[in-house]
């Protein structure tokens, strides 16, 4: 199968996106299929090639791509065109995904995950993993998504949204907050702070990312994480760490982050992730595959928010889970595809 692997992007994510990416490329290839990795912000000149489709005919060499320290400004990743445009799609990459068989969206952030790449595709009629492009860009809103469980009294932690340019809004409950962009991932531009002053410092790093931030009612509780593969729910991960929180760093970098899988908890506890995990997967119209980040303070389960397209890098949650259930990394990539080929069968 000619498969486009998407890649890299606008996002402040980007860096997280290529190594998801590389990592997504070398299992395809692994697995027998004509996997392309492509840039969506800086496309391919086509300048080693004649033809479009001789582009899947191109050597791959198994590789990996370490994650950057790092992260990226809009602007900086602007520079990486040396054409000066600012356009999400760089140079033949619709063309690219329309002569393939499958895009496999390997995107993060914003620009990947908010609906605008998935939506351009429904127009050209390109098939990609992940779910449509309404389901992602609900999901990639924290407000939206978070009115949502709240109508279905799925339990999720208070928040109330400050805009840019706006004053700040009263808290309904105290410190400490958790502020966060409504549209992103990965902890970037996310902050716990413990008063006033905190917040007040917190909220202009937050804006950099997203003109709303939600503030968030601190919930000190164990912190786990459930895939979905296709309607199934996986085992489900807790995530510690040796020291502050379940920053940036400890996501991608070899620093005091530890996983279990399957965690030691009551077996009742567990099960109830999991249905919870389907359930809000269903209530924000999440499809093929996604993960669900859930935080526990007996006897309480909160939801904190759901991944559309979830992290596939060597640190990343949803692998760990695959693998509990005796699933590779290279078998869950063709599980995503088989699964979205199947839903589009339908």
């Amino acid at each position: 199968m000619k498969i486009v692997v998407l890649a890299g992007g606008r996002s402040p994510e980007r860096n997280v996106s290529l190594s998801s990416s590389v990592m997504i490329t070398n299992a395809l290839r692994e697995k027998g299929h004509a996997a392309v990795l492509i840039d969506l912000f800086l496309g391919d000149e086509l300048q080693d090639v004649q033809t479009i489709d001789q582009v899947f005919q191109r050597a791959w060499v198994p590789r990996d791509y370490a994650i950057s320290t790092e992260i990226l400004t809009v602007a900086a990743i602007d520079q990486l065109r040396t054409d000066g445009s600012k356009a999400l799609f760089g140079p033949n990459v619709l063309a690219i995904c329309q002569a393939a068989d499958m895009v496999f969206l390997g995107l993060h952030g914003e620009d990947g995950e908010n609906g605008k790449v998935q939506a351009t595709f429904d127009l050209f009629g390109i098939r990609y993993t992940g779910s449509s492009a309404l389901a992602s860009g609900v999901a990639m809103d924290k407000r939206l998504s978070k009115q949502l469980l709240l109508q279905q009294q799925i339990k999720t932690p208070g928040y109330v949204i400050a805009k840019k340019g706006q004053p700040q809004p009263a808290l309904a409950f105290g410190f400490p907050v958790v502020v966060k962009p409504a549209n992103g991932g990965s902890s970037i531009g996310m902050q716990i702070v413990a008063d006033q002053a905190e917040l007040a410092a917190a909220l202009p790093i937050a804006f950099q990312f997203d003109a709303n931030v939600v503030l968030e009612e601190y919930v000190a509780g164990r912190e786990f994480s459930v895939g979905i593969l296709n309607g199934v729910a996986l085992p489900a991960i807790e995530i510690s760490v040796d020291d502050g929180w379940y920053d940036y760093t400890h996501k991608y970098q070899d620093h005091g982050a530890n996983y279990q899988t399957p965690p030691a908890i009551p077996a009742a506890v567990h099960q109830q992730m999991q249905e919870m995990a389907l359930v809000t997967m269903a209530v924000l119209g999440l499809t093929n595959y996604g993960r669900v980040d859930f935080l526990w303070r007996a006897p309480e389960i909160y939801v904190i928010e759901a991944n559309s397209l979830p992290g596939m890098t060597p640190h990343s949650l949803l692998p760990q889970e695959a693998a509990a259930s005796g699933i590779n990394y290279a078998e869950l990539c063709e599980q995503i595809v088989a699964g979205k080929l199947a839903l589009l069968d339908k």
